[in-house]
């Protein structure tokens, strides 16, 4: 299928730009903590030298007056995710699974537009024209990445034919493969990607196995990954703006539960329930914490809810005093329909079971266990007992 890929150089920087436009007019990146250390996520498009993930220590000992701001990942799908929103009234094959990259399929579309320049006439005029954008056309993912890397900005590329002649001189670091591999690659003297189309492919295999395949393939131009278009979900958001930093879990849970209750007003007599629900603070210093939280059986009250995000609460650290949170629910669903004995002492029995299995999902295997006798008259003790999962 020939794809159109939509690349939006320094994505999370220009986004960060839109909030700040003074950055634009200074040196500045965009940082994010992995662990205990602080890494660059992105940059200004004027800064020779930086590269994602390089520790923020090292960037600062190139650009000592590096303005650094922390990365507002929530922030940057939400906008984003507008523009997947907007691509897909002009086209149904959208996809959108890393930031800043789009492929969108071309097939069908030649019955709405006349040609290529059409195409990506319609597709440029979703898009803010705040954002870079740089476009490529091709039979294939990388193969219209790589079109997209070599063309000019507000521009598109086209590679037809034999793409292999076409790309043969560019750097092998554009591969979508593994950073180790890459290493490999230059360690092998294998800087381009007509030097590795130029072997064997068995000889990349014996080095990388499976993925050594993989490589010569798209060192050839070849590229048969699928396209997988965004599928249409309803999501509900809510965020709140606390009137100044919170450390206190029962302050955030306060306010986690005014917005669940915002959006089971806007749930109302449609009966349904969430499967699955996402919450997010920012600290004051902009650091971004996230967390799912998912439901064996869609939950359809408040209690339930704040139970679970209590318990996801209580065992995270947050990175610091909270000033934003938010909820986003992305999973809806109705409650699978059971009739309840008329016996008090089996209905607790049945809400014990439910409480189980909702804690066996969350963990992700059986969690209390019941001692059941199989050979007591046995010499050997570990003969004599076996531990049977409690709720069955």
């Amino acid at each position: 299928m020939r794809m159109l890929c939509i690349l939006l150089p320094n994505f999370p920087f220009r986004c960060e730009a839109e909030r700040c436009p003074d950055l634009v007019w200074r040196p500045a990146a965009v940082t994010y903590t992995a662990g205990n250390e602080k890494l660059v996520l992105d940059y200004s498009p004027e800064l020779n030298g930086l590269w994602r993930d390089m520790p923020v220590q090292q960037a600062l000992a190139s650009y000592y007056q590096l303005d650094l701001v922390h990365a507002d990942v929530n922030y940057y799908w939400r906008i984003f995710g507008e523009m997947l929103d907007a691509l897909e009234l002009k086209s149904p094959l959208v996809e959108g699974a890393n930031l800043g990259e789009i492929y969108i399929g071309l097939l069908g579309l030649d019955s709405l537009y006349l040609n290529d320049d059409a195409t990506v006439a319609a597709m440029k005029e979703a898009l803010p024209e705040n954002f870079e954008i740089q476009l490529g056309i091709a039979g294939g993912k990388f193969p219209s990445y790589l079109a997209a890397t070599q063309s000019k900005y507000g521009a598109y590329n086209t590679y037809t034919g034999d793409i292999a002649s076409q790309i043969k001189d560019l750097s092998c670091d554009l591969l979508s493969v593994s950073s180790k591999s890459k290493e490999k690659l230059h360690e092998f003297g294998l800087h381009t990607l007509g030097s590795i189309a130029s072997l064997p492919q068995s000889c990349l295999e014996a080095q990388f196995g499976p993925e050594g395949g993989f490589i010569w393939q798209l060192a050839n131009g070849q590229d048969d990954t699928p396209l997988y278009p965004r599928l249409s979900e309803e999501k509900i958001e809510e965020s709140t703006t606390l009137p100044s930093p919170a450390v206190s879990l029962d302050v955030l849970f306060m306010a986690m539960e005014s917005m669940i209750s915002r959006i089971f007003k806007r749930l109302k007599n449609r009966g349904i329930g969430i499967r699955r629900i996402t919450i997010w603070t920012r600290t004051w210093l902009s650091e971004y914490w996230e967390k799912c939280v998912n439901f064996k059986n869609p939950a359809t009250n408040i209690k339930s809810i704040l139970s679970r995000i209590r318990q996801v609460m209580e065992s995270s650290t947050q990175p610091g005093p909270v000033e934003h949170l938010g909820i986003k629910v992305t999973g809806l669903g109705y409650q699978i329909g059971r009739q309840g004995s008329i016996l008090k002492e089996i209905r607790s029995q049945d809400h014990l079971l439910d409480d189980i299995q909702q804690l066996e999902f969350r963990l992700g295997g059986p969690q209390l266990f019941k001692v059941k006798e199989i050979e007591p008259w046995s010499r050997i003790p570990e003969r004599r007992y076996v531990l049977r999962p409690l709720d069955r």
